[in-house]
């Protein structure tokens, strides 16, 4: 970390929403209670698939992690979001800034790539029932989870080794309730074009394989239904990939909401 990031810009304020004083506590009181719901749901959902044998399965697997990082993804910046609220202190040191963005791509790529990862586990149980159990093996679930969670590591650290070299002159203010990479660029005084370059090639690789991956697996898994069509066939489909689709939408909606 250079010297004049550290001497310019020794702490960040996030403007957060807009929100009217007098509203306040009724937003604070709705977004603690959706946060405990997240948690509480989550932690259930794991605790039901380790006390359960049944569960033991590739699925339940991928769910357990997905529950996990759910968790993770939220307890980033939520928690800082209440602080600023009741206390009215908007501030937050550079280091903790730069902390807060790192772990939220973090997990906002596990979470990604664990949709992906679910979404192929979800074709070879309908497209190749009878050879489940032979591909979607124990080493094969560990290796996907493993490498999942090693990406995004190395995506998370690769962007914030690039805000790193930046420089942070007088304006400090953030205009979200966290610390956005996109929001912090806009902020620095320095060139930004290698910093834009990892977003378009290492975050990219993040968002756009995975999709890719979701939507060929949903596509194959169309044609697979609609060669023996059948009122069953359809059923068993929705029952298996309803949870996961609606899950899918709700994430890639809320990031085009937010980025696009």
């Amino acid at each position: 970390m250079r010297h004049e990031n550290q001497s310019s810009v020794s702490q960040f304020l996030l403007l957060g929403l807009p929100i009217r004083p007098e509203q306040q506590g009724v937003f604070f009181a709705l977004f603690l209670g959706m946060y405990l719901t997240t948690v509480l749901g989550n932690l259930l959902i794991i605790l039901l698939i380790r006390l359960d044998s049944r569960l033991h399965t590739p699925m339940y697997f991928f769910l357990s992690h997905l529950a996990l990082t759910d968790v993770s993804f939220s307890s980033v910046t939520v928690p800082k979001m209440l602080i600023n609220m009741h206390t009215q202190d908007q501030s937050i040191p550079y280091a903790g800034c730069v902390t807060q963005m790192y772990f939220f791509i973090f997990f906002g790529c596990i979470d990604n790539l664990l949709l992906g990862v679910m979404a192929y586990d979800r074709y070879v149980a309908i497209c190749h029932p009878l050879h489940y159990t032979t591909i979607m093996q124990e080493n094969l679930c560990i290796s996907l989870v493993a490498g999942s969670w090693l990406f995004s590591c190395s995506s998370a650290m690769s962007h914030t080794l690039s805000l790193a070299q930046l420089s942070f002159c007088a304006d400090n203010t953030v205009s979200h309730f966290f610390c956005d990479l996109a929001a912090l660029l806009k902020l620095s005084c320095s060139d930004t074009s290698i910093n834009e370059l990892v977003i378009f090639t290492v975050g990219a690789l993040g968002i756009i394989i995975p999709l890719i991956g979701i939507l060929i697996s949903y596509v194959r898994i169309g044609v697979s239904i609609l060669r023996v069509p059948s009122t069953k066939g359809i059923c068993k489909a929705l029952s298996t990939c309803g949870s996961h689709l609606s899950v899918v939408f709700l994430f890639y909606g809320t990031i085009m909401v937010l980025y696009i």
